[in-house]
């Protein structure tokens, strides 16, 4: 476990996605200039908050997140920031310390769990043509409505881990926070393959009742 400094928001974040933050609060002001002068590197790590707001405190906070590095930097007049950030690894808070003066907490890396049990032969290529089929509505939906259809996902054969592929197909499901927690917060890749599974199969309900 290490001590890190958090960053609570109101969106639920996957590894490997692109962060960028505008940063005005004077609490978050000091966390940026600690993350800066960090030995460590410039990291902190970001929750999604349950309850509450991202601004003035007294949020509730989940327990599952990512760690986040500043890639990009750039001061602004009064004290506020403009940062790129890219999340990285997920992350479990064990303890909630004290404030002092932004959100601070003991946390751990969360590896998945129970990686021995995947089965991807079948599963993986099922699931991008899934998401073919959903980008394939949505291309009708908008010119059915006028709009400029999403470009379709240039998806790569499958390599790496399962559970890593999947955080990239949930970015590409239309989802809310609650869903894109339950995706960040299952234990394994075999529970995430269900949950990114059921998010997809209800994007495309969605779709396909808006199309009439």
């Amino acid at each position: 476990m290490t001590t890190i400094p958090m960053f609570p928001l109101g969106s639920a974040l996957l590894p490997g996605q692109l962060l960028p933050l505008n940063v005005f609060e004077p609490r978050y002001h000091q966390l940026v200039l600690d993350c800066l002068a960090s030995p460590e590197g410039p990291v902190f790590g970001v929750v999604l908050i349950a309850r509450g707001s991202e601004v003035g405190g007294g949020d509730v906070r989940n327990d599952v997140g990512v760690l986040a590095r500043i890639e990009q930097h750039t001061a602004l007049s009064e004290g506020s920031h403009e940062l790129r950030c890219r999340t990285q690894e997920r992350i479990r808070v064990r303890k909630w310390l004290p404030d002092n003066p932004y959100p601070v907490a003991e946390v751990e890396l969360w590896s998945d769990e129970n990686a021995g049990t995947q089965t991807v032969d079948y599963e993986f290529p099922a699931l991008v043509e899934r998401i073919e089929l959903l980008y394939g509505l949505l291309n009708r939906l908008a010119r059915q409505r006028g709009k400029v259809p999403p470009s379709p996902p240039t998806i790569a054969p499958f390599r790496g881990s399962l559970g890593t592929r999947l955080f990239e197909l949930a970015e590409l499901i239309p989802m809310g926070d609650a869903d894109r927690y339950a995706v960040l917060s299952a234990p394994g890749a075999d529970e995430r393959l269900r949950v990114v599974g059921e998010a997809l199969e209800t994007a495309i309900d969605m779709v396909r009742f808006r199309l009439g």
